[in-house]
């Protein structure tokens, strides 16, 4: 695999690694980040890959190992985001909405909230959602139903996720 290839990876895939970091971290410029380390990573591997290789599978396992890690650095776990910005092109009435869910995912202990993103924003396969998490299927079943009951909970109406 070429630097081209590599290229045209990054050019067709990065929003969409970037919007799952988005959703697996709640902060954007903190997504940034992110991304652009688990594509440096990818990179660094990449004359390695092979042809076959699913490389959207390859690159989530990636951001997903990156995410991981980087939560369990010392100066990471007393961040904490002030303000998350809309996305573009949203309407005002769903810009709410969507801010709502995003306070609610980061509110989700880490685990939850990795198999409701992976399942249910990324829609990956329960298999697949296991094999990245690197748990069972029992695991990831057990933690997307706690993290979706946490989120009904915390965006029923008349509540505010905050």
């Amino acid at each position: 695999m070429t630097d081209h290839d590599f290229h045209a990876y990054v050019t067709a895939s990065a929003a969409m690694l970037r919007r799952t970091a988005l959703r697996l971290c709640g902060d954007r410029h903190h997504a940034d980040d992110l991304t652009q380390t688990a594509l440096a990573k990818l990179y660094a591997v990449w004359p390695r890959l092979g042809r076959d290789v699913q490389l959207d599978a390859y690159a989530r396992k990636v951001l997903l190992r990156t995410v991981i890690d980087e939560a369990q650095r010392p100066f990471r776990r007393y961040e904490a985001a002030v303000e998350v910005l809309p996305p573009v092109g949203v309407s005002a009435a769903r810009v709410e909405d969507v801010l709502d869910v995003r306070a609610a995912l980061v509110r989700l202990p880490p685990g939850q909230r990795r198999a409701v993103v992976l399942r249910y924003c990324v829609d990956l396969s329960l298999a697949e959602t296991a094999r990245l998490m690197g748990c069972t299927e029992g695991t990831v079943k057990s933690q997307a139903a706690k993290g979706l009951a946490a989120l009904r909970g915390m965006l029923a109406p008349g509540r505010v996720a905050a």
